[in-house]
């Protein structure tokens, strides 16, 4: 299993969620993140605001649905057709073990998987 964390603007995590949906991933945790790239932060006149507003949106998904996952990803948080600066970053981590808290049972990969085949 992957953990897949991406962090897009604001506006874009609708549109995201709902590419996630679409694709049979309906599992999302949404975090609201402030946070800086590359740019280091974002210049307006004589203001410099160091940290930007974005939304964190966490999937776990079956080692065999990454490449899918990630393409859905991109193609609802990219700015207009070719993308821009600060439209994100998708980081992903491996993940050992899945519990369901309400019943304490460990969760296995085809049980995690939700999209249809």
């Amino acid at each position: 299993m992957l953990m897949i964390r991406t962090i897009v603007r604001p506006e874009k995590v609708h549109q995201v969620m709902q590419g996630l949906l679409e694709a049979g991933f309906p599992a999302v945790t949404k975090i609201s993140v402030v946070g800086r790239g590359k740019q280091r932060g974002l210049r307006v006149g004589d203001v410099v605001y160091d940290e930007i507003p974005k939304e964190m949106l966490i999937v776990v998904v079956p080692d065999n649905d990454k490449d899918f996952v990630i393409r859905a990803i991109i193609e609802n948080a990219k700015s207009s057709g070719e993308g821009k600066f600060g439209d994100g970053k998708i980081f992903i981590s491996s993940v050992e073990e899945v519990y369901t808290i309400s019943s304490g049972e460990k969760e296995t990969e085809p049980l995690l998987a939700t999209k249809e085949a």
